[in-house]
């Protein structure tokens, strides 16, 4: 299985006590004099990537990974070269490795920004093959991917591109439409603050735009204007298993299980099922699925073509109102802001019926979130300034009282309101119920 891939896209691998004692910059400094040195990747540069792969009519394999992030262990290039499953593989491609979204074009590198691994398999000319990294946890990792699952990946890709001018067609949904802003420093909240190449002469991390500063920028995009967050924009890249779709991370796109009574369950989805193509795409990961719900819609019905017991037959996944609500945010790096703005730095946690009769609630109370930690600095400490403590548990929040998650509340605050505007609040503490009050804040 996957040794627990990491932030921003891919985090570096400590190997030793020495690297651990290095600063981030020397980090960053040695990881390129490394990579240099061995010349297999190519470091930081697409656009020779691109040429190489014209050059030599191969595929490419691109890995964006974040250098200086340092919040877990997990797999880089060092690791991917000496799997044996991987790097006769991997030989067949042109490999770059991009280590920071300065510059990046995002009319083609659109992914999930929250995500700690980001792989792009690509033609020449820019088609899109698939992506590979998927993430439902900030910790937990086995059930999202892993080194056989990116070797099925990459093996499909290859297939693809043995065959690219009979399915060119079928991959042009793979690439989506025009962004906002041709690259993350165009972005009104990076805008002046960072280039469109990294400072490799000095502070090479302050100088970096790291992944999830691209999904924050993304959401200012619009906040700033005053628009509310599309649903898109705040649930982006759902997780197939919040359909009951519950896909094996070893291969491609596998079901495992179907959770009873779900949406994929009613759509005749069986353990098992292998998905050929979905939405008339061919699927090389969890990751390409989730491309593909990210730009469906409420009341979609995706085609599925799946191969069971040898056979191919079609499915209809039919999409219902409000679907994407039921994916987590919590998780996310994004949930940082926006627990800034809508909960002044308090971070929730959901109780049981046990924990709510014990508290002096009613077991069945649909709100009920205990506060488990608050902010102690600037704009995050709001929350404890106007008088919240860790323990209370909020059972309304501007009126609402049917806010069952930290994710539901976070959703609605966003939308519900201005910066500067009053927002009420419900809280049981010590057995009895306060009011008190939160800004909606930048």
């Amino acid at each position: 299985m996957l040794r627990n891939v990491c932030v921003c896209v891919l985090c570096v691998l400590s190997f030793s006590s020495l690297l651990q004692a290095q600063t981030r910059e020397e980090k960053v400094r040695r990881d390129r004099e490394k990579v240099e040195a061995s010349g297999y990747w190519i470091y930081n540069d697409l656009e020779r990537g691109f040429q190489q792969a014209r050059e030599t009519k191969r595929p490419m394999l691109v890995v964006l990974r974040c250098i200086p992030c340092e919040e877990c262990v997990k797999l880089d290039e060092e690791l991917m070269e000496k799997d044996p499953q991987l790097k006769p593989l991997m030989d067949q491609f042109v490999r770059v490795r991009q280590i920071s979204t300065n510059g990046l074009d995002l009319s083609l590198f659109q992914y999930d920004y929250d995500q700690s691994f980001a792989v792009f398999l690509l033609n020449a000319d820019r088609t899109i093959y698939g992506r590979f990294g998927t993430r439902s946890h900030h910790t937990l990792w086995s059930e999202d991917v892993s080194i056989e699952g990116l070797a099925k990946a990459m093996q499909g890709a290859l297939e693809l591109h043995a065959k690219y001018d009979s399915v060119k067609d079928s991959l042009a949904a793979k690439q989506g439409p025009k962004p906002d802003v041709p690259s993350p420093e165009k972005y009104p909240l990076l805008e002046g603050r960072y280039r469109s190449q990294i400072n490799e002469n000095k502070e090479v991390v302050k100088s970096c735009i790291h992944c999830h500063q691209v999904g924050d920028a993304q959401r200012d995009f619009y906040l700033r204007q005053g628009k509310p967050l599309p649903e898109r924009i705040l649930f982006q890249y759902p997780h197939p298993k919040i359909l009951g779709l519950i896909l094996d991370p070893t291969e491609k796109a596998t079901v495992k299980e179907v959770k009873p009574d779900s949406i994929a369950a009613k759509s005749g989805f069986q353990p098992g099922d292998e998905l050929l193509v979905l939405a008339g795409q061919p699927l090389l990961s969890i990751a390409d699925i989730q491309w593909i719900l990210h730009r469906a819609e409420s009341q979609d019905k995706l085609t599925a073509q799946i191969k069971r017991n040898g056979k191919t037959q079609q499915l209809t996944l039919a999409l219902p109102s409000g679907w994407k609500r039921a994916d987590d945010l919590s998780w996310r790096v994004s949930s940082w802001p926006m627990r800034r703005m809508v909960l002044g730095g308090a971070i929730l946690e959901e109780t049981t019926s046990e924990e709510r009769t014990a508290a002096g609630l009613p077991a069945d109370i649909p709100m009920a979130l205990r506060i488990r930690g608050l902010g102690k600095y600037g704009l995050h400490a709001t929350a404890r300034r106007r008088g919240f403590q860790e323990g209370d548990i909020i059972t309304g929040f501007d009126g609402q009282t049917n806010l069952a998650r930290e994710t539901d509340l976070l959703a609605y605050g966003v939308n519900a309101h201005q910066p500067g505007e009053t927002v009420n609040v419900t809280v049981f503490r010590g057995g009895k119920q306060l009011q008190l009050s939160l800004p909606r804040q930048e």
